[in-house]
């Protein structure tokens, strides 16, 4: 029997991931590992071989993580690297968190993860019931939390259908036609939606089977945003930190502050007639009136839809349409830069479109954002506008909470498409509000002394999740930024990052660093697109100087929360990996047939088995929300990811598999070939696309940003595509670079490549809306070096 290595103070504190016996060649490298981390991985390595946990089906993706790495013993390119004490620089690198960090984190071993994660997946219902029942809820849930199905071949995709709303859909219509009671008839049915009931309610509620998570539990997610955080003693403590777009403009709230803020707001809306269940549009930059205008609409039941304030008027009112609010909440213009926006013309434009197509709306609520435009050059309609200071604030500071079911409707997100209609994708109140917080306090190890910036706009799911709901919920103090991360210089985040002390940073790393400490920062996330080991390494050693684990997370929209994380302190990272399943949640990769792949492997991401964060239907399309995510591979919510596994369970995401080009009968994921170029020194970042293609039926086309100061040239570009021909192959090898000097982003990091595809086509009419973009300008600056 082996001996323990004996250091009692770092026994099992450390994952077993290092080789120590390489008979061959030693690797040297190793003494920058502290002689307590090698007795703790030793000792943690017999450890986990005598005392093996019993796995079953659901477990068996991730008890690897209690394994040495597959071939690490003879394998002398393994890099294991400590936070804080070496930089990551190989490909095979292994960073592990530091003793300190891993002692003081919320999961700080695998064990504690797999031990947490078992229950997760054997009891659904009772893991989630207990973490949910650290929330305030004025009447528990009688039932058990969960009830599933996810197989379309079973009948519609609902996680429970409850019969007793369908009685009580009866006992409105017989009133209905015995007492001529007032009624609106839905426009995509015969039936008549009976006297107040909301249409969100009657289509959600009665007629669609949908996902359910406690279920007749009564909640409020603004009460347990802010009157729960008062209630346990942070009435005083900082909620909002918000920086303008220009420097030297700032302003805070404390978490009492903001709750007479949204209460003043939930009272003027219910004034103006918005109830529970109502549509409210929400057209606002990153004012601290935007997260107050998302609370006050959940604070009083009503439906709020975020429209990113950068859409343009068609893209507005194609929203307003759908989802037809009582109210539109917007301000008369922001500053994005040097540049001043005029959002009330846009939102004027866009009422006047939503009226053609017969959707009026009464209420337009603006906000005077003086630092970019007077109320004296702005256009208005009497009648119909309303300035915000002039009546907003006359209202009370206290609101009575309108408490709803777990299962009503919380907000309204649309997803833009490449093509035809966006997707409204519908998330309900009590199992957000649990796995949002939940994934927000264990993803990113949240402390109360923490200052959290996510650097998303609250237009997208990364801002509702992780800059207004989780963080609040967790009692955080976060910083709001409404400015660009460019102006007026490139140093501007960490100029920020350094007066709010900001200690967990959530971001698209692509950002240029100068001349700031950063020190305060102790925790670091990435956002937006696939992360390639090259650009994580770059966030690793110069953002977080080697001692910041970065959450590297994998979500969507859809799934309202992270599903594949790190967890800080839990386990070694790897460049450019995902890593593992957050808790209650079983991914698995498929191969075309639908058959799930065993160990090492490379295919279609789905997840089996419901979460509480997951939407509940597509607004007005529940056949599109079954077509789209459940009829490909039944049984499974496909997530429409390709994903490789590796021989120690890592995930990594391979991109969209509609971004999978076949080239002459090899299927390469786009994500595969950015990385290989990115791995080139002079190559900054890149992008690629599949084009058509006379012989090989699609051609690579791979848009390349180069390092700051590197000029184009012709030996470059041949660099660039021999060094993709060595780590992948010749078949992808790129048949064009077209440098870019920068690629177009929205504002949460997410590349536009629909509008990549368009300028590789030469289909430069067919652009569509540029207008959410972090930087017009760049498609322009595109266009003209596309024959470069």
């Amino acid at each position: 029997m082996q001996t323990p290595v004996s250091n009692s103070k770092f026994v099992g504190s450390r994952v077993p991931f290092l080789f120590l016996n390489n008979k061959k060649s030693p690797d040297r490298r190793i003494t920058s590992i502290s002689t307590s981390c090698v007795c703790s991985i030793w000792n943690n390595y017999h450890y986990k071989r005598r005392t093996r946990m019993a796995t079953d089906n659901k477990l068996r993706h991730v008890t690897s993580i209690l394994e040495l790495p597959s071939g690490a013993e003879q394998n002398s390119a393994l890099h294991a690297v400590i936070l804080g004490e070496a930089l990551a620089s190989e490909e095979n690198d292994l960073v592990f968190p530091s003793d300190e960090f891993a002692r003081q984190a919320h999961v700080s071993s695998p064990q504690q993860y797999l031990e947490m994660y078992k229950r997760s997946v054997e009891d659904p219902a009772g893991f989630w019931s207990d973490i949910a029942s650290q929330f305030y809820w004025k009447k528990k849930w009688d039932q058990p939390a969960c009830f599933e199905n996810f197989d379309f071949r079973k009948g519609n995709i609902s996680i429970q259908v409850f019969l007793f709303r369908l009685y009580h859909l009866y006992l409105h219509l017989f009133t209905f036609f015995y007492t001529h009671t007032h009624t609106h008839t839905h426009t995509n049915t015969y039936l008549y939606v009976p006297c107040g009931i909301s249409k969100f309610e009657y289509f959600h509620g009665y007629l669609k089977p949908r996902l359910n998570w406690f279920k007749g539990g009564l909640t409020n997610i603004c009460y347990n945003c802010l009157d729960r955080n008062i209630e346990s003693g942070n009435a005083d403590k900082i909620a909002i930190y918000w920086e303008g777009n220009d420097p030297g403009f700032e302003d805070s709230l404390t978490f009492s502050q903001l709750l007479d803020r949204v209460c003043q707001l939930s009272n003027y809306l219910k004034d103006v007639g918005v109830k529970k269940g109502d549509a409210v549009v929400i057209y606002l930059p990153m004012l601290m009136e935007l997260p107050i205008a998302m609370l006050a609409c959940a604070r009083i039941g009503a439906v709020h839809s975020v429209v990113f304030a950068g859409f343009s008027s068609e893209s507005l009112a194609q929203r307003i349409v759908d989802c037809k609010p009582k109210v539109v909440i917007t301000c008369n213009a922001v500053k994005r830069g040097a540049k001043a926006i005029h959002l009330k013309d846009i939102v004027d434009a866009a009422l006047a479109e939503s009226a053609k197509n017969g959707i009026s709306v009464d209420v337009c609520l603006t906000y005077e954002n003086q630092t970019a435009l007077k109320r004296e050059g702005t256009k208005w309609q009497e009648g119909r506008d309303v300035w915000w200071q002039d009546f907003v604030p006359k209202y009370p500071t206290t609101c009575e909470v309108e408490w709803v079911d777990a299962e009503d409707p919380l907000f309204l997100l649309y997803t833009s498409g490449s093509t035809g209609k966006p997707k409204g994708v519908l998330h309900t109140t009590g199992g957000y509000m649990v796995y949002s917080a939940t994934t927000f306090k264990y993803a990113f190890d949240y402390k109360p002394s923490d200052v959290y910036w996510c650097t998303a706009d609250c237009g997208w799911i990364t801002g509702h999740s992780y800059v207004t709901y989780g963080p609040m919920l967790n009692g955080a103090s976060v910083v709001v930024f409404e400015g660009t991360p460019t102006y007026p210089d490139a140093g501007r985040c960490w100029d920020i990052v350094d007066k709010f002390k900001v200690t967990i940073f959530y971001t698209a790393p692509t950002l240029h660093v100068t001349r700031y400490s950063r020190k305060s920062l102790r925790v670091l996330g990435s956002v937006g697109e696939p992360i390639n080991p090259s650009a994580w390494r770059w966030f690793f050693n110069v953002v977080g100087d080697s001692r910041c684990p970065i959450s590297d997370t994998w979500w969507q929209t859809e799934t309202g929360g992270f599903m594949i994380t790190p967890l800080p302190g839990a386990w070694p990272q790897k460049p450019g990996s995902a890593t593992f399943p957050f808790f209650g949640v079983q991914p698995v990769i498929v191969d075309e047939k639908g058959v799930e792949i065993e160990g090492e492997c490379n295919g279609y991401l789905c997840i089996k088995s419901s979460w509480p964060g997951a939407f509940r239907t597509l607004y007005e399309d529940h056949e599109r929300y079954e077509t789209t995510y459940f009829k490909p591979f039944a049984g499974y919510y496909f997530t429409g990811d390709g994903c490789r596994r590796d021989k120690d369970g890592y995930h990594w995401l391979t991109g969209r598999v509609d971004d999978v080009i076949n080239v002459s009968g090899h299927r390469i994921g786009t994500a595969e070939v950015e990385s290989a170029l990115v791995s080139h020194p002079k190559c900054a970042e890149a992008a690629v696309v599949g084009v058509e293609h006379e012989v090989k039926g699609q051609g690579i086309y791979a848009f390349v940003t180069l390092a700051e100061g590197e000029p184009y040239s012709e030996e470059l570009r041949k660099s660039l595509i021999l060094t993709v021909r060595k780590q992948i192959g010749a078949f992808a090898a790129p048949d064009k670079i077209h440098w870019a000097p920068g690629l177009p982003k929205t504002r949460s990091g997410k590349i536009m490549r629909r509008i990549l595809r368009k300028i590789a086509s030469k289909q430069l009419d067919e652009l569509g809306d540029t207008s959410t973009l972090a930087e017009p300008q760049v498609v322009e600056q595109l266009i003209e070096l596309a024959d470069c």
